[in-house]
Parts: structure tokens; sequence; C-alpha cells
């Protein structure tokens, strides 16, 4: 199945300056960016067709890739001042590199791919900047089985505030963490069908049009998950990553726990 993974956003929670043109999908979690790590979530489980909805700073994620090292993330031999790889990370993946705008909302970077999709009727979708150890098998065959539209992967609150209920004379009547108030959020892992661009409009969003277009018809589901899930919408979320990685606490790498996921055998670098 193809993965369309939205990586255009200007990502302004995470820079470190002005004059840092870094997108959001290229800050790093130990030696690979966020990116890398989403895009081997999904080849783990056999998807290596990618297309990448570029826009700003669009030229850092086309150079890491032209210029891979594939022994930043593998083992390796030097022999004969020759590297034989004996495993590696990308040598099955597809990756379109497509420019889908600087502005662009989201549903428009779905919209300007679509003809990369080769007419699949179902396909995946990720914001690329957010990490979990979700069952995508399960997520995709949940979903197959229904007669949906769209389905969207789910997760309880991540804040840490509380709610406080007020009463007359603003009498205090209880405190509630967020956390356990019955409420869901947008986990960013999309399961999509080619319905969902029949209620984008141009330059439109993916949730807020798309989506909710097929929830009110009701053609959304969801996919509740409360295992590992990680976002990185600021430089604090980026670096809490960074060090669970450092101390080797890292959940959403399936193909470590799983022994699995990389392509076995030596290759000649």
């Amino acid at each position: 199945m193809k993965v369309v993974l939205f990586c255009g956003g200007y990502g302004m929670r995470m820079r470190n300056g002005s004059s840092d043109d870094v997108p959001k999908p290229m800050a790093m979690v130990g030696p690979r960016p966020l990116i890398w790590h989403v895009m081997r979530y999904y080849a783990h489980f056999g998807h290596t067709e990618f297309i990448l909805c570029l826009g700003y700073g669009a030229h850092h994620i086309k150079d890491f890739f032209l210029n891979y090292e594939e022994t930043t993330s593998n083992d390796f031999v030097l022999r004969g001042g020759r590297t034989e790889l004996l495993s590696t990370d990308i040598a099955d993946w597809t990756i379109t590199f497509a420019q889908t705008g600087i502005e662009s909302p989201i549903g428009e970077r779905l919209r300007r791919v679509r003809h990369h999709l080769d007419g699949d009727e179902m396909f995946l979708a990720n914001y690329a900047d957010v990490l979990t150890d979700a069952p995508l098998p399960e997520m995709i065959d949940s979903f197959a089985r229904r007669d949906a539209g769209a389905s969207m992967m789910v997760v309880p609150p991540q804040s840490s505030f509380h709610c406080v209920d007020l009463g007359e004379d603003g009498l205090v009547g209880g405190i509630t963490a967020v956390s356990e108030l019955p409420l869901w959020e947008n986990g960013g892992y999309f399961v999509l069908r080619q319905e969902v661009f029949d209620h984008i409009p141009e330059n439109g969003d993916l949730v807020a049009d798309g989506c909710a277009q097929l929830a009110k018809r009701g053609r959304l589901v969801a996919h509740q998950h409360r295992g590992f899930w990680k976002p990185t919408d600021t430089v604090k979320e980026r670096a809490a990553l960074d060090d669970a990685y450092a101390r080797g606490d890292r959940p959403w790498a399936v193909w470590e726990r799983d022994g699995a996921g990389a392509n076995a055998g030596v290759r000649t670098a």
C-alpha cells in the first residue's frame, strides 16, 4: 500500500532561530530524522512505496535521501577499502519526491499527489512527525472490512493540564485531569480510500474538510490507540524523544523489537 507523507510545513515551534530552515520532519531523533523513523515503521509492515509531499525546506529532505549513508544505522564490514553492508534500511524503498507548494494546506498537498497513487483504492497517510507503536496491520484490516471512506487513529488527550468545573459564585465543583476526560485526539495516522478526494475542496484541509464531511455522512471510522504515541510539535518534545532514543527506550522502533524490517544480506556500498 502506498504511503503519503506530509512533510512540507514550516514547523515554527521547532525552530532554533530565524535562520533555521529545516522542516520539522528533518528534526533529529538519534542518528536519523523523524521522517526516517516514520518510514521505517511503515516499511517494517511491508509498505515501502512512499510519496513525500514537499514544501518548505524540501532540499533538506531531498539531500538526506540522495546522499543516504547506510552505515549510520547498519552493521558493515570494511574489506580491502570497500564497504560491505550486513543489512540495509532503504534498498527496497520507492520514494516519490513531489513539490506540493510552500503554503498549501494538508488537503491540497494530498490533492496534488493524487495521480501518484495510480488509482489505488486504499492508501495510507501520515504527518511525518508523530511516532507510535500502533498495530498498523490491525488498523488496515479493520478499515478494509468497513464500508467507510477514511479511518483516523485517535489517542487519549496528551495534555498534563486539569479542567475545572465552575459553579455559581465561582465555586469549584471538581477538578479533572484532561487525560481522564472521555475525549480523543487525532493521532495523525490515516487509512484512506479514494472517496476522501470527493470532500476536499481546492486549498482544503484533510481533517477539517475531508474527514469532517465524511463524519457527517457516517463514513469516517476511528481506531483507538492507548499505546505509545508521541508528537513532536515543540523542541522540548523532540528533545524528549532524542533522550529516550539515547537510553534505548524507543517503543516506536518496532523493527528493532521484532528483529525484522531491514533487508538482510551483504551488499557492497
